[in-house]
């Protein structure tokens, strides 16, 4: 029974983790077509509040004066989410071996947090932006947490 429940466990980790990959991948290459991701927020602006309409506009005008090379930051910043999924590899193969990664990713969601409240508005990043933004946190630390709470008792059973 307890081997069963062990194995449950860690299907359930891995799943966990292997979704969490995926959408860090995927949150990190969204960043490499921004031009053409802002067209098509254009396109569809009118579907939004008036809030967001002006903010989808002062993106665009921003985009378009902004040179190719400076773009080349949001590169980098895909780069880094697809760095930082391969670490978690790891943990996807040895969940109890290599629970400090879950660790290092939930202080990294926390901290997305004080960076869209100190950042945001230096930047002039509107309050709604800054919440979508640590929306990102919190919802990556969740299914983290909920993986780190599973491989410690995973240990304990060890």
């Amino acid at each position: 029974m307890l081997a069963t429940q062990i194995k449950t466990k860690l299907t359930t980790v891995r799943r966990i983790l292997i979704t969490f990959v995926i959408f860090l991948i995927l949150s990190g290459i969204t960043a490499f077509p921004v031009r053409t991701e802002i067209h098509f927020l254009v396109s569809i602006k009118d579907y939004f509040p008036p809030l967001i309409q002006n903010w989808i506009e002062q993106l665009n005008q921003s985009i378009k004066i902004t040179p190719d090379i400076m773009l080349y930051g949001t590169d980098w910043l895909a780069f880094a989410h697809i760095v930082i999924a391969i670490a978690f590899i790891g943990p996807i193969k040895d969940p109890v071996k290599n629970s400090w990664v879950i660790q290092f990713g939930m202080i990294a969601c926390l901290m997305v947090l004080p960076l869209a409240f100190i950042c945001g508005p230096l930047r002039g990043i509107p309050l709604f932006h800054q919440l979508i933004d640590c929306s990102f946190g919190i919802i990556g630390f969740i299914p983290l947490y909920y993986c780190y709470k599973k491989i410690k008792s995973l240990e304990n059973n060890q």
